[in-house]
């Protein structure tokens, strides 16, 4: 049976992941920290937008307002995950005696 989630491999791209290697431009985590403030932003006033016109009758399906409620939950929380790393790992390298 196979699995239901598929595995990333070492050559797949992500949405919004820059690879190390990769430069957009200087300033590459300032870069990488607005896309993903942006990225959640987007995923988050999607779902309003789809919310605001099922709730107006304007046709929305049901099963899409919640998949991007969903998504845009997940984007976040996936988000938060991140930032409590990074602060995490700040924070070791602070304590580190050099």
């Amino acid at each position: 049976m196979p699995s239901p989630i598929s595995p990333i491999g070492i050559g797949g791209t992500l949405p919004g992941i820059q690879l190390p290697g990769e430069t957009k431009s200087p300033g590459g985590f300032q870069n990488v920290l607005q896309d993903a403030i942006k990225n959640v932003e987007d995923f988050r006033r999607s779902a309003d937008k789809g919310v605001e016109a099922f709730l107006s009758g304007e046709g929305e399906e049901l099963h899409q307002v919640v998949l991007a409620t969903q998504r845009a939950e997940l984007a976040f929380e996936l988000f938060l995950q991140v930032r409590s790393k990074v602060v995490q790992a700040y924070q070791e390298v602070m304590r580190m005696q050099m």
